[in-house]
């Protein structure tokens, strides 16, 4: 089968893991059983070797929707056709009783006769270990050295060589056929005949619910839900974490080497998400989250640093690999697991991550002593350290700078920390750390300004512009309406701004990031512009570019990490950076439409 586009699958899981489903009604992409664990189906990286789980009906001509069930994360894949109509469900369980991490598909024939054919293939760690297959009564067993799955189903199904199974099967109208893929485990209750419709119910009810307990009913809603819920999708439920994407390998250039694996838990990314999710009333995820952020904050480094990132479980070696064997996605290779930017210095992280802290506190319940005491120590160490050059937010491989977005990220860790001490009235060195923000502010303002160009830049020594810069009014560091802002804001729409469509910086000119090729614009970047044009005043033309933005989401309002020239979708998917900005902007945009009197 051919590479399907990025944009051509959706995304379900359990918050535990998960899984893409393409249009075509093949799952192309799959760990199991957590996000970062082994791949079971990897043919979006790999064609031939990667492995798949197919169903779909045999129709001539036929054209295909796929859906949301409203306010769930339930799939549904509508196959029209002359000769009938037919679809494919698919949902991962959660609640209790689940311990084997099922992953359901259920067939049905909506209208006609309708042949189906089923393929299930799966290729165990990453593609590189062998299987055993056993048909059973009802059941499947695939066994490797490191994973045992079960695959139950009245179809009757056929061995091939290759260690797949596939079979197919006719069903008339209103006629369904249903698949459970799982561990194999002592005991399952998938063997119950009433486990799938209890589990499909089960499933809606708690998306909806949950869905329901999100407090914003402003404009944009469904669009705002399923980014929630794809942010909701990406958080651990086991350990209150939240990968950067559910994907590795997916290219940022076709036939290109930026391909990364964005499965675990970014400081920076986490912070922000927790944020957006803040803004919806999802206290609980934020909790959860910060309980997360303090058992990495007890173990900080000898010197009072953090790791930038993390397995989802706290672990900290993230080795990076390539798998050579698998040929990339569209040939863009190498395939990396791991990342080796764990190991850089980036200075922002501390910020994004004081002010998450510092939002839970005010609007999520109070931090407690032994938290503060390592957040103390964790600033100290910003305050000594916030001059050293860093990699920076784009986690560059081609050399240190003094990049502006660090400095502004250091100042906002220490404001925040000020701020959350005079608060809550904890013990700390109020003067040192005065006398480090307003350095820092004087600093940026320095050394970091053009006057030529009258605009910020991207870093010390540079004329280039960058879009991480759009980020200053909304940390409260500068007004949004200050005169040097609106320049900057002039610079940025010239050198970075495609339409509505936004660069993080052009390659050319910026900082060596130590890669060959390009890259397409950024989601996040688009959605910062929209926001930091709304707070200059200039709502009007921010509805108008947020809106467009909006028509660049796939067919169930999905985004990866950046656009192509053609408006394709590029990097992993879905991201949750570009997810957590959409929110943070529509909020914002939402808010102060209402505000302005401007209709729906």
């Amino acid at each position: 089968m051919p590479y399907s586009p990025i944009e051509n699958y959706a995304l379900i899981g359990n918050m535990r893991t998960a899984a893409l489903v393409g249009m075509n009604g093949s799952i192309d992409f799959m760990c199991h059983p957590n996000f970062d664990s082994p791949t079971i189906f990897a043919a979006l990286l790999d064609d031939k070797k990667g492995g798949r789980f197919l169903i779909r009906p045999i129709l001539e001509e036929v054209r295909q929707r796929q859906l949301y069930l409203p306010d769930t994360a339930v799939l549904l894949t509508r196959f029209l056709s002359e000769e009938g109509v037919a679809e494919v469900s698919d949902f991962m369980p959660v609640g209790a009783g689940m311990d084997s991490h099922p992953l359901i598909r259920r067939a049905k024939t909506v209208r006609g006769e309708v042949r189906f054919e089923i393929r299930c293939e799966p290729r165990f760690n990453y593609a590189r270990d062998t299987h055993r297959v056993e048909i059973k009564d009802g059941e499947v067993i695939f066994e490797s050295d490191s994973l045992t799955l079960r695959l139950r189903t009245d179809v009757p199904l056929s061995v091939t060589d290759d260690g797949a199974v596939f079979g197919e099967f006719t069903l008339g109208t209103g006629q369904t056929a249903s698949f459970v893929l799982e561990e194999l485990v002592d005991s399952s209750p998938s063997a119950d005949p009433s486990f799938i419709p209890e589990a499909f119910k089960q499933t809606l009810d708690y998306w909806r619910n949950w869905v329901g307990r999100t407090s914003y009913q402003g404009r944009w809603r469904e669009t705002v839900h399923r980014s929630a819920i794809t942010l909701k999708l990406l958080t651990s439920a086991e350990y209150g974490s939240v990968v950067a994407a559910p994907t590795f390998g997916l290219p940022e250039e076709i036939g290109g080497e930026r391909n990364w694996d964005y499965r675990y838990t970014w400081i920076r990314d986490a912070s922000f998400t927790m944020y957006a999710l803040m803004r919806l009333g999802c206290v609980d995820e934020a909790r959860d989250f910060m309980h997360w952020v303090e058992d990495r904050v007890s173990e900080l480094n000898s010197d009072g640093s953090l790791q930038i990132m993390y397995g989802i479980d706290g672990r900290k070696d993230l080795t990076e690999h390539t798998l050579p064997h698998l040929e990339g996605y569209r040939g863009s290779s190498p395939v990396r697991i791991g990342n080796g930017a764990y190991s850089q210095f980036q200075l922002d992280i501390y910020g994004e991550l004081m002010d998450s802290v510092y939002l839970f506190d005010k609007h999520g319940e109070p931090i407690h002593h032994d938290f503060w005491e390592n957040l103390s120590r964790m600033t100290n160490w910003v305050v000594e350290n916030w001059r050293r050059p860093d990699a920076g937010i784009w986690e560059i491989r081609g050399g240190q700078q003094e990049f502006s977005y660090s400095r502004l990220m250091a100042w906002v860790a220490i404001d925040r920390a000020i701020r959350l001490a005079q608060k809550r009235s904890f013990p700390a060195p109020l003067n040192e750390w005065y006398a480090a923000r307003n350095a820092i502010y004087r600093d940026i303002y320095a050394n970091f300004w053009d006057a030529d160009r009258a605009t910020f830049v991207q870093y010390k020594g540079t004329k280039a512009v960058d879009a991480s810069t759009l980020l200053m009014p909304l940390v409260r560091f500068i007004s949004p309406t200050d005169p040097r802002w609106l320049s900057t804001m002039r610079a940025i729409r010239e050198d970075l701004v495609d339409d509505s469509l936004v660069h993080r910086y052009k390659i050319e000119e910026a900082a060596d990031d130590g890669l060959a090729g390009m890259e397409g614009t950024f989601g996040i970047a688009s959605f910062w512009y929209v926001e930091a044009l709304g707070r200059t005043g200039d709502i009007d033309k921010a509805r108008f570019i947020f809106e467009k933005l909006l028509g660049y989401a796939n067919h169930v309002d999905l985004y990866a990490e950046e656009l192509g020239p053609h408006g394709e979708h590029l990097g992993n998917f879905p991201q949750a950076f570009t997810h957590l900005a959409l929110i943070s902007a529509a909020f914002d945009l939402d808010r102060r439409l209402s505000s302005a009197g401007r209709g729906a």
